[in-house]
């Protein structure tokens, strides 16, 4: 579980082949006992849940990193070692 990033607290990571469940592009993302599995594409929670504010920061950093985003989870997907990214500063 690859680790691409973390900012004010929330850790965001990809799984290696975790393609099954989820079929679309996707991550999780932890804060503290809290973790979500989040859609990239339009930054739904698919799974689990954040506090309000934490996820607030969490969908404004997917619109910044999209792009970078949905390469990472192609990579992940097949198994392959994401690139990191950028942190919400």
């Amino acid at each position: 579980m690859p680790v691409i990033s973390s900012f004010y607290g929330i850790i965001i990571f990809l799984y290696y082949l975790d393609n099954r469940k989820h079929h679309h592009p996707h991550f999780h993302a932890q804060y503290n006992e809290y973790e979500a599995i989040i859609d990239i594409d339009n930054g739904d929670i698919l799974e689990g849940d954040l506090p309000t504010s934490k996820m607030k920061l969490v969908q404004a950093w997917l619109e910044i990193h999209k792009e970078q985003l949905k390469d990472d989870w192609q990579l992940a997907a097949n198994g392959r070692k994401p690139s990191k990214i950028a942190p919400l500063i």
